[in-house]
């Protein structure tokens, strides 16, 4: 089993950053893809963005493309979530996800791929 922990969420205003970390624990997680995703009050949940496990492939979701970095250390077993030029629709729970079957294929944007998760982190960016 893994378990993920996110942590570095907080209310920030408009144009402000906040990173987000991911810390996994169970097992070593330095051959899944993970990913992030994110789900706002009376939304569902949507990918944010995802790398695989060497750390050369990434995919981000075109509302986000340009602002947030996704990152990872193996060695740390943790998974980052730089995001800059921050926006209030980017207010939501941002949960991390690990993908233990994906092997050399690249990340994927579908919840449904993961079969891992945390139990999320509140950001809040105010205007």
């Amino acid at each position: 089993q893994v378990q993920l922990v996110e942590s570095g969420g907080g209310l920030v205003q408009a144009g402000g950053s906040l990173r987000l970390s991911c810390a996994a624990s169970g097992r070593p997680v330095s051959r899944y893809a993970m990913g992030w995703f994110r789900q706002a009050p009376g939304e569902e949940r949507e990918f944010v963005a995802a790398i695989n496990w060497g750390g050369g492939v990434t995919k981000y979701a075109d509302s986000v493309q340009g602002r947030f970095t996704i990152s990872r250390d193996n060695a740390k077993n943790t998974v980052y979530l730089q995001m800059n030029n921050l926006k209030p629709e980017d207010t939501a729970v941002y949960y991390c996800a690990a993908d233990s079957k994906r092997l050399s294929r690249p990340p994927s944007e579908m919840s449904g791929e993961y079969d891992y998760w945390g139990q999320g982190t509140q950001v809040t960016v105010s205007s």
